[in-house]
């Protein structure tokens, strides 16, 4: 991932998570997160994921992040997925999917990033950029075999 910062939260509504959001916004790049709850002796960790970069994985990504039970040994199975009700923290909203996981983050009415799980990041970015450095774009495919053809071929050199 892109940076790493690790926040100390007792909840969402204090100024580091307005910094963190205020950086994935600035460098538009992911923000590895842990959670340390106050009370919890859990932590929880997320990738805070600009919404501009998001959408860009999405796009050169299209295929949803497998939904195996790998890495979901220690999350309680439940028979419904909870009620995903807008939480509104001082200058953000968090809204939180029923399926999936992700949480949209909002401000002002407008989805700035998204809270993702760790691995579901890591397989959207390798797979948009695999999928991205795979293509090339119609006029760049005719220069390069052009250029191929003007090669010579391995056995005359």
């Amino acid at each position: 991932m892109g940076i790493q910062i690790d926040v100390v939260a007792g909840y969402p509504i204090n100024d580091e998570m307005e910094r963190v959001l205020g950086l994935a916004e600035a460098v538009g790049e992911p923000v590895s997160v842990t959670f340390m709850w106050e009370g919890g002796e859990e932590s929880e960790r997320a990738v805070l994921v600009p919404a501009a970069t998001l959408a860009l994985w999405e796009h050169w990504a299209p295929t949803d992040y497998p939904a195996s039970g790998a890495g979901d040994e220690n999350q309680a199975v439940a028979a419904e997925p909870e009620l995903a009700h807008p939480k509104e923290f001082g200058a953000f909203t968090l809204f939180r999917r029923r399926v999936g996981g992700r949480t949209a983050v909002a401000r002002k009415g407008v989805v700035v990033a998204e809270l993702l799980n760790p691995d579901e990041a890591h397989y959207l970015q390798e797979k948009a950029r695999n999928v991205r450095q795979g293509f090339m774009d119609p006029k760049q495919r005719a220069a390069f075999e052009e250029f191929r053809a003007r090669q010579a071929s391995p056995d005359e050199q």
